[in-house]
């Protein structure tokens, strides 16, 4: 089930938070809860993705993203996504959510988020988003210049764009 009194916690938390430059790093801070867990004990691998919704749409509200998606009736959905998981999160560890965009492409913006205990990386995650309208995916320079910034793509990181060439080598459809 999705964690919407969660959700609303967040954007009732971070409301009065300050506005975040396109490239600035929202924090947040979580507990791993039972219904979090899976068979193991430890926080469920598909909750880890939910959970880090928890830090992307605030993320966007401080950054301007959600008023211009409200402004231009334009949609946000996850297009891909990659995950590393080097630590366990057990039942009831606090951990701190760090959520931040990366820059973006022709077609996609990339947001990195990655989760910590106890001053430990547990989880790192890059994220694939695509604004969707009645045409399809809007470009990235399109909903840059909404935002009121500099259209152009920034440079992404090294890691971001050789994950963006493997991915465009994949396979779609999947052949089996």
């Amino acid at each position: 089930m999705y964690p919407v009194v969660r959700m609303m916690k967040e954007l009732l938390v971070h409301s009065r938070a300050e506005s975040l430059p396109l490239d600035g790093t929202h924090v947040s801070h979580h507990i791993c809860w039972p219904w979090d867990l899976d068979l193991w004990m430890e926080l469920n691998n598909g909750r880890t993705l939910t959970l880090f919704d928890l830090g992307r749409i605030p993320l966007g509200r401080r950054t301007g993203l959600v008023g211009a998606l409200r402004a231009n009736g334009w949609g946000l959905t996850v297009a891909g996504v990659s995950v590393r998981y080097r630590r366990r999160i057990r039942l009831f560890d606090r951990i701190e959510m760090r959520s931040r965009s990366v820059g973006h492409d022709d077609l996609f913006v990339y947001i990195e988020q990655s989760m910590w205990k106890r001053g430990e990386c547990t989880t790192h995650a890059l994220i694939r988003m695509a604004v969707t309208g009645r045409e399809g995916i809007v470009a990235p320079e399109r909903v840059v210049t909404a935002l009121g910034h500099d259209p152009a793509p920034g440079d992404l990181p090294d890691w971001v764009r050789a994950w963006i060439a493997a991915d465009r080598k994949r396979p779609w459809p999947p052949e089996m």
